[in-house]
């Protein structure tokens, strides 16, 4: 069973619902998926990818 974790930075939007992504490790990649709609596709990245992803995110914020 693929366990997904939110970030602890993740607020709430007007209507109460969590604003982030979620993320998991697979086997040889990091998962991620939006948070309010957890049943629909998740894009997969390596982890180099998502590495760099990260890196973009905090220095373009």
């Amino acid at each position: 069973m693929t366990q997904w974790r939110k970030s602890s930075h993740s607020g709430t939007n007007n209507g109460g619902m969590s604003d982030c992504v979620e993320v998991a490790s697979l086997p040889g990649a990091i998962a991620v998926r939006d948070s309010k709609n957890p049943h629909a596709e998740h894009l997969t990245l390596t982890p180099g990818v998502f590495a760099d992803l990260l890196a973009r995110l905090k220095r373009d914020g």
